[in-house]
């Protein structure tokens, strides 16, 4: 606790820090808290579980004052991540109690209007909040810290007109914290437009690339599913995460997964907040092992234990790949990458391999036994043939 108090931090959040047993600051909350406690802009190189919501709570908390309009306001590019900005807020806060209001679309929005009528913190995506700025029932007009938190995600996701509008509200003499795991084009166009004199800082990679192995099968199409289940069933593993390139994939995936007696769920864009809470905490809580997800649903989420990722699809950008294998091997735990590639996937492939530093190993694929799948889509849709390979004319065989 002794590093913790040297960063400066206020003891009402010293006593919550304490309590959740954090033994010593990361990186990014070594580099980050002196600077923002200290009033500066910061764009700060962080990924996502590397300790940044401390680095801009311990300002937060430390500076609104409860009764009073909304003080700080966090944007961050999920609904997700919002909810688990917001309980880490409210658990820094123990000790100074203030309202921390999460908005984000996909729930009713008249909650939300009532709620921010007393909010001091508001932590919110931006299209939800744009939505609330247009109906006049959020004034930003008091913000004294601004949080773009994931800024690079937020921006890629297509929120870089939105994400100004909402600066445009906030006042001009504020503080601006901006935390992205690359900085990336639009991520520079905010920082020159709407930061003063910012300080820059960056922590080391939050994964430990000496305890992440990284492996790939090259299969037949119509192998792809089953080598999934075999590999599942032999790995040791604890929390799993599959990531497929669509929503149909996901689906397909985790509805035969389950008939292959493997405790899998699914998460994508296409789901209701209320399924995707019930699905997350189903996860974290270790209830269900087997996560299957697209990378849009999976942004930001701070998951921990995940002990192996699995690629069923190849991403298409080859920085997706990296963070991807991001979210295992971390914190000195083992952490292993598996990519299952077939005919489609090579394109893909040899762009991760050229365009990143990694060493991805071959493995031979062992003997599988060929898994029964069932299907929703009507067999004479051409785009599912297409999307799962050639799974399609092994289903009446299996």
């Amino acid at each position: 606790m002794n590093e913790f108090k040297k960063l400066g931090i206020a003891d009402c959040v010293l006593k919550s820090i304490e309590e959740q047993g954090f033994e010593e600051p990361t990186e990014i909350q070594r580099k980050a808290i002196p600077l923002i406690l200290a009033g500066k802009d910061v764009i700060a190189g962080s990924a996502t579980g590397s300790g940044k919501t401390l680095a801009f709570a311990s300002i937060i908390i430390q500076d609104v004052k409860k009764g009073e309009e909304i003080q700080s306001l966090v944007l961050t590019p999920t609904r997700e991540l919002a909810e688990q900005i917001t309980n880490t807020l409210r658990m820094f806060s123990k000790y100074k109690p203030v309202k921390i209001i999460p908005i984000y679309g996909g729930v009713s929005i008249n909650p939300q209007i009532e709620n921010l009528k007393v909010a001091n913190i508001v932590v919110g995506t931006p299209g939800r909040m744009l939505d609330h700025i247009r109906r006049g029932t959020i004034d930003l007009s008091k913000v004294k810290i601004l949080v773009l938190d994931e800024a690079d995600r937020m921006l890629d996701m297509g929120f870089l007109e939105d994400v100004e509008s909402i600066i445009s509200q906030c006042p001009r003499d504020r503080q601006t914290l901006l935390f992205s795991a690359t900085i990336t084009h639009d991520v520079l166009l905010i920082t020159d437009r709407y930061m003063r004199n910012p300080l820059k800082i960056s922590a080391e990679e939050y994964v430990d690339p000496t305890k992440l192995k990284q492996v790939y099968y090259d299969v037949p199409d119509n192998m792809k599913f089953s080598l999934l289940v075999h590999i599942l069933k032999e790995e040791d593993s604890n929390l799993v995460m599959v990531f497929c390139n669509t929503r149909r994939t996901v689906d397909f995936v985790a509805n035969n997964l389950k008939l292959s007696g493997i405790n899998a769920v699914a998460i994508h864009g296409g789901f209701s907040q209320e399924k995707r809470n019930h699905v997350m905490h189903s996860f974290n809580s270790k209830k269900t092992k087997v996560l299957v997800c697209t990378d849009v649903a999976a942004r930001g989420l701070d998951i921990q234990d995940v002990s192996h990722i699995y690629n069923y699809d190849v991403p298409s950008e080859s920085k997706q790949y990296i963070h991807r294998i991001g979210r295992t091997a971390r914190a000195g735990k083992e952490g292993k990458a598996i990519t299952l590639l077939s005919v489609r996937d090579h394109d893909n492939f040899r762009r991760i391999l050229r365009n990143n530093e990694v060493s991805i190993e071959k493995e031979e694929v062992p003997r599988v036994e060929r898994v029964k799948v069932k299907w929703r889509e009507n067999p004479r849709d051409f785009r599912a043939r297409r999307s799962f390979g050639n799974h399609y004319k092994w289903k009446r065989k299996f």
